[in-house]
């Protein structure tokens, strides 16, 4: 499958270097994610087309850095068709309505097909998108390389799935990830082996500060990163917050007021 990397063009704290959206041509030419709608992320798809139109977008999930775009782009490729998985409450963001996906749907995409992999977590709605043929993943912002995903507990993120979808992508066991963020994982089932580990490491100095007295998130986050920028607290917060959800689901943990406590 022949694949056109077009960068989105909106670095920041949230998102690195900007974001990856794939084009790839052929038959149904296909791109994957709608980035936020710059002009030159708009520029450089038509660059990537070419002569050819632009017959569809998959959006892996409805945060604003995968899903702004979808207007602009749709304005600029009016024929265009849209498709996601539906996340009612960020959908209605968009103007346009997008086709609905489900887990195993089969896309034909390029001059091959794609299969939907629902991989919730991050956001209820995520998806991957597997070439099986070749074994490349589509893998949005299951994985970044080099760095952490965040799971926004109080914004539809579970720490739960997100752990079960990482588990589901290693049995899949693809070739390589293509990521919304940062480079191409040229060794998928390493990566997420180092993501679970990180994840139960992350969860006992979460236990061990709570044994130590801390029951606040923020609390948790001032004795587990140190020297954490500014931009970075909430993100930092939301991370402990998920494993603290987690810790409830399992009956581990529970709230009372502010406060949560080991059971």
């Amino acid at each position: 499958m022949d694949i056109t990397l077009v960068t989105g063009d909106n670095p920041g704290p949230y998102t690195g270097a900007g974001n990856n959206t794939y084009l790839i041509p052929g038959d149904t030419p296909t791109l994957i994610d709608a980035a936020t709608g710059k002009a030159s992320h708009l520029a450089g798809l038509a660059r990537a087309l070419g002569s050819a139109a632009l017959a569809q977008v998959l959006v892996t999930h409805a945060h604003p850095d995968h899903a702004d775009g979808c207007d602009p782009i749709a304005a600029r490729w009016p024929e265009a068709v849209f498709r996601k998985m539906p996340w009612p409450d960020r959908d209605r963001r968009q103007a346009l309505i997008c086709q609905p996906l489900a887990d195993g749907d089969m896309v034909a995409a390029g001059n091959g097909a794609l299969r939907a992999v629902h991989t919730p977590g991050h956001a209820p709605d995520h998806l991957c998108f597997y070439e099986e043929t070749g074994g490349t993943l589509f893998s949005a912002d299951l994985v970044v390389l080099g760095s952490s995903v965040v799971i926004p507990s109080s914004g539809g993120g579970n720490l739960a799935d997100y752990l079960t979808s990482l588990q589901k992508i290693r049995d899949l066991d693809p070739l390589r990830m293509l990521p919304a963020h940062g480079p191409a994982i040229e060794a998928p089932r390493e990566v997420i082996d180092g993501y679970l580990e990180h994840r139960r490491r992350r969860e006992d100095q979460i236990i061990d500060a709570m044994r130590s007295g801390a029951r606040r998130p923020d609390a948790i986050v001032a004795r587990l990163y140190q020297n954490l920028r500014a931009e970075l607290q909430l993100l930092a917060r939301e991370s402990v917050l998920a494993h603290l959800v987690k810790l409830q689901g399992e009956k581990r943990a529970c709230q009372r007021g502010d406060d949560w406590e080991l059971v």
